[in-house]
């Protein structure tokens, strides 16, 4: 067993058993409030009140073009997240290594939740993998570096999980279990972001883990 294998059966067996100590775990979200988090919303055309809010301890985004990101920066983590699609498989991500919070775009790399997509990784503002080669006719708007295995998403309705390693300017993809992608990027730290764009995405279980 390799070394990520090793750290995301570890960090797994110890998220669902409850045994991590708690000064090593951070719930980024509480199921109360959104106090940590800073919000973009595309033009500022609605209050970001109205495109991400807490129903049943559950944080819904309703799809409106933007983001939400933590007030603070971090490496050297795993990031844990699980959502679902309440209706109808669509778009969103979930955002790392945001160097500068930008509207509606930040510049940081997206791990794509998009349907069939999720594990996708994106590299938005200009930031850059250094596993990305630029086609001949250019670099396009957003590069995209795909994922290494078939979709592994569950349909509609039921939840999925992420595991998201950064570690060193090293990224690894799980998505419900299955490894999807490996990247480098000289960034080391900063923000997280969850997405709205598309239609309604709804997130649980939202935590950090140091390495």
């Amino acid at each position: 067993m390799n070394k990520i294998a090793f750290l995301l059966a570890t960090a797994s067996l110890l998220y669902l058993t409850g045994e991590v100590k708690a000064q090593k775990v951070e719930k980024l979200f509480n199921g109360k409030d959104l106090s940590e988090w800073n919000f973009v919303v595309d033009g500022n055309s609605k209050p970001a009140g109205q495109v991400f809010l807490i129903q049943d301890s559950i944080l819904h985004i309703k799809g409106t073009l933007g983001y939400m990101y933590t007030k603070k920066k971090y490496n050297n983590y795993v990031l844990h997240v699980e959502w679902r699609w309440p209706v109808e498989a669509t778009n969103s991500g979930i955002f790392v290594l945001i160097e500068e919070p930008k509207n509606p775009f930040p510049n940081g790399i997206e791990c794509q939740l998009a349907a069939g997509k999720a594990g996708d990784l994106v590299m938005l503002g200009g930031s850059n993998l250094n596993e990305y080669t630029t086609p001949p006719e250019g670099r396009p708007a957003f590069p995209v570096l795909k994922k290494s295995n078939p979709s592994s998403e569950k349909p509609a309705g039921g939840w999925n999980h992420a595991n998201i390693f950064v570690q060193d300017s090293k990224i690894n993809v799980f998505i419900n279990g299955v490894h999807q992608n490996t990247a480098t990027s000289k960034i080391k730290s900063g923000h997280i972001g969850l997405q709205s764009e598309g239609k309604d995405i709804q997130f649980k279980n939202v935590t950090v883990t140091d390495l």
